[in-house]
Parts: C-alpha cells; sequence; structure tokens
C-alpha cells in the first residue's frame, strides 16, 4: 500500500506509544516490581527498538521512516527530499506522536491515578527534561546528539539491505542514548517531544503535573539545528 503520508503518521505514532510505554513503566506506581526504577539502559533500548517497529512500519506504507520533522526540514533544505512534501509529512509526525501518546496514557491510566506528582507522574513520563536546567547548554546538547543522530544516519552505505537498516537504525539511537542522552533525555525529534507533552497537557490524566512548555522549544529548535548542520556537512562531501 503506498501511503507515505499515511505511513508518517502510523509509523510516528508506533515510535511514540511504544516510546512513551517506557517512561510510564518505569516510573509510575503499582507497575510489575521489576519494571519501576529500571535504569537507563531500558531507556535506551526501549526507545532504540521503537524507533526501528516505528521505521519498518512507516516503510511498509512506502514512507521514507523519517518519522521526524528535523529530518524532514533538514533533508528538504539539503536537497534530499522534496519541500512539496515538508509540510504534509511534519503535520502527520505531529499528528502520530499525539496518537501515540493518547494511546499510552489510555493503557496505563490506572497507573496515573496511582502515582502522584512527587512520585513520578509529571511530563517526564512522556516528554524530555533537563538534567541540570541551562537552555544555551540544554539547546547544544540537542543540537549535538541529533548532529551525531542524523551524520552517522546519512554515512550509512547505500547498498546496505534494506530490511536491516531499521534495526541498525535501533542501535545508533541507544548509542545516542549512552553517550549523549543522560543530559536532556536526547528528543532528536520535536514530533517525539510534542505530542506526548500536548497528550500529557490536554488529556485529564489523574494527578497530574504541568507540561513544562517554556521548555519545549529546546527539544523543538535544537533538533532542527542539529540535523541541519548534519546534512550541509554530508553534502559537503
Amino acid at each position: 500500500m503506498e501511503n507515505p503520508v499515511l505511513g508518517e503518521f502510523i509509523g510516528t505514532a508506533v515510535l511514540t506509544f511504544f516510546g512513551t510505554g517506557v517512561g510510564c513503566s518505569i516510573n509510575l506506581k503499582k507497575t510489575l516490581a521489576k519494571a519501576v526504577g529500571s535504569n537507563w539502559v531500558v531507556v535506551a533500548f526501549g526507545w532504540g527498538v521503537a524507533v526501528m517497529l516505528g521505521v519498518y512500519t512507516a516503510e511498509f506504507f512506502g514512507a521514507p521512516g523519517h518519522l521526524n520533522p528535523a529530518l524532514t526540514i533538514a533533508f528538504a533544505l539539503g536537497g534530499l527530499f522534496e519541500w512539496g512534501d515538508v509540510a504534509p509529512y511534519v503535520i502527520a509526525q505531529l499528528a502520530g506522536a499525539l496518537l501515540g501518546a493518547i494511546i499510552t496514557s489510555i493503557h496505563y491510566w490506572p497507573h496515573f491515578r496511582e502515582t502522584k506528582q512527587d512520585e513520578g507522574n509529571t511530563v517526564g513520563v512522556f516528554a524530555t527534561g533537563p538534567a541540570i536546567e541551562d537552555k544555551t547548554f540544554n539547546l547544544i546538547s540537542e543540537v549535538i546528539a541529533t548532529f551525531a543522530f542524523t551524520f552517522t544516519l546519512l554515512f550509512l552505505p547505500a547498498d546496505f539491505a534494506p530490511a536491516l537498516k531499521p534495526l541498525v537504525l535501533a542501535f545508533l539511537l541507544v548509542a545516542i542514548s549512552f553517550s549523549f542522552g543522560s543530559t536532556t533525555g536526547y528528543a532528536i525529534n520535536p514530533a517525539r517531544d510534542l505530542g506526548p507533552r500536548l497528550a500529557y497537557t490536554l488529556m485529564p490524566i489523574p494527578n497530574k503535573g504541568k507540561g513544562n512548555w517554556s521548555y519545549a522549544w529546546v527539544p523543538t529548535v535544537g533538533p532542527i539545528i542539529g540535523a541541519i548542520i548534519a546534512v550541509i556537512i554530508f553534502n559537503l562531501f
């Protein structure tokens, strides 16, 4: 079935409900004991697998599997993608991320009900936030992490087996998590942050905290800048 925009929508939804599910599983009360309080390795591999599954889903519909407005915009600026497709792709990605987070919130509803804000029921179960709030360096962290992801992605061999590429992307994201993710939560994708942040804000989730929208521009602007820099350097080669 060839429908790339639908593929970007469904693929981003898949990425987001698997990814945000990790945050809920390890932060909300009365999930299985072994899940609560799990470490960064679980987050890294959980989001890596989420990306892999999202890309496989998107490719079923003939989509490139960007699942990320930063990639779509940067690729268009670098002549690697058609400008006419940017707006439909970005809208689909944002909508897919919103839907994915809504599904996750419904799944974990009883656990949100059991978890107070000071116990982990914050927007951080869905969206990113800094370990140390310094928006200048938080922005730089998102730029660097997204640059590393995009730059490496662009230099994957052209003749690489297509069926294995999403698996490589999963390990690439795990590497980004281990190396650069612990400062800001490595959004590297505006949709992955904005969609869940909006879902957490709009849904009548029990005991929820604030959406921390004053920070939301960082995981939006940083990934776009980082991806654009990566594409510019790639084109120089």
